[in-house]
């Protein structure tokens, strides 16, 4: 496998056989990849918090409407107290890496108090942690059929329902995740 490969702006699609209980049947925006590493969020795991909770746990009045109920998502196992915002369009943000020109990855409190104010931005996923993978570890999990990958589709990212995603992203590669069995066959 070429070390020159970018999976930027790609879904990791777990395999079936994925152990680590942490990724089990995720679906992985990749935000950032370069030499130095990986860097994604699992856009398919709610976790029983809501924005509304989020928000009042960081004190900060939310009045926009159509927010309160969204779910917290689990980002991964990295930074878990620490909050993400994945959002189109990129705008102007105090801590943003821009994964492309119309999506980026927030860290800092002015996009939710944005959000908490005027509704902006409106296409957005908030985690808490990410997903991160040191120099060629992500390439040696490819080499080892962990993952399939595909480009993203930000209608997947930001309009289907959470627990569609991981299908959705399957069918981009004309694979029904049904189809797909936990081990490699023997002739």
């Amino acid at each position: 496998m070429p070390s020159s490969i970018n999976l930027t702006d790609h879904f990791l699609i777990a395999m079936p056989a994925m152990v680590d209980s942490y990724f089990s049947k995720t679906l992985v925006y990749v935000a950032e990849h370069n030499d130095r590493g990986a860097l994604g969020l699992i856009v398919n795991r709610p976790t029983d918090m809501s924005l509304g909770t989020l928000f009042e746990k960081i004190e900060v009045p939310l009045r926009a409407e159509g927010f309160a109920n969204l779910p917290v998502l689990f980002g991964g196992p990295v930074q878990t107290d620490r909050g993400f915002v994945l959002h189109r369009p990129v705008g102007r943000w105090q801590s943003t890496l821009v994964v492309n020109e119309h999506v980026g990855l927030t860290s800092s409190r002015d996009i939710l108090q944005s959000v908490a104010s005027s509704g902006q931005p409106r296409d957005l996923l908030v985690a808490l942690g990410y997903s991160g993978w040191s120099a060629g570890q992500l390439e040696h999990e490819l080499a080892q059929n962990a993952w399939l990958t595909v480009p993203a589709v930000l209608r997947i990212l930001f309009e289907a329902p959470y627990e569609e995603r991981l299908a959705s992203a399957m069918e981009l590669l004309g694979v029904n995740i049904a189809n797909l069995v936990d081990e490699a066959g023997h002739a």
